[in-house]
């Protein structure tokens, strides 16, 4: 799959409910910090309200009102995980540290700490709101969900890494293997480009529902068969 050729500042990320494109003013992302200890997003949802589910956190970011978030990979785009507030599918309840079973409600010291630090540290200039900042990997296995046909068929692609340019947006990254050089792919590679401005990204999937959907598990492909449209 080759990458798209869009206008700068195109807006093809489609809003799940209410088929508008995403817009509005945001809080700037201004340093991101990989989370490397499988700490997780609790959430509920109108379904199960007196259930809590859980979600890995791919990343915490450091933004331009001095607060640190956790970041989640959420229907078609990445949120930080105290801004979840979708009355259909969750709602956030705090943060997890699975290897304790601790729940808390603010980003960890160590992580506030770091990314102050290196926000600090390193002070970019920068001339156009594209500029990379900074690449890290995706180590939680999110896949992006790309369909040109209303889900009659589609493309399940992992992502590689998430790259915060200096505009503070924060592009899921994806491989076009028809144009990859050289192995291993690394961040900044030129086969690399962003699914959340490819014109058929539509989803985020997490590792569980990508591999079932990779393994033929029924209940998985049951609902992507009401994803179909008509």
């Amino acid at each position: 799959m080759s990458k798209p050729n869009l206008a700068p500042g195109s807006n093809n990320v489609i809003e799940l409910f209410s088929g508008r494109p995403l817009q509005g003013t945001r809080k700037k992302i201004l340093r991101i910090a990989p989370e490397f200890d499988s700490l997780e997003m609790l959430y509920t949802n109108d379904s199960s309200p007196r259930k809590l589910y859980s979600l890995k956190i791919v990343c915490w970011a450091l933004r331009d009102d001095g607060e640190v978030v956790g970041m989640v990979p959420w229907l078609n785009e990445i949120v930080a995980c105290t801004e979840l507030n979708d009355p259909l599918n969750g709602r956030w309840e705090g943060y997890r540290d699975p290897g304790i079973d601790d729940i808390f409600y603010v980003a960890p010291a160590h992580k506030i700490m770091e990314l102050e630090t290196s926000a600090e540290y390193y002070e970019f200039q920068t001339d156009t709101p594209d500029d990379i900042i900074q690449e890290i990997p995706d180590i939680i296995g999110t896949h992006a969900v790309l369909t040109d046909n209303g889900f009659k068929s589609f493309s399940l692609i992992e992502v590689f890494s998430w790259r915060l340019q200096a505009d503070g947006t924060l592009h899921s990254m994806l491989v076009d293997d028809e144009i990859v050089s050289s192995t291993p792919v690394l961040p900044g590679d030129e086969c690399l480009y962003s699914s959340m401005d490819h014109p058929d990204f539509k989803y985020f999937f997490q590792h569980r529902i990508a591999n079932k959907i990779k393994e033929q598990d029924p209940d998985a492909l049951a609902a992507i068969s009401l994803l179909i449209e008509p």
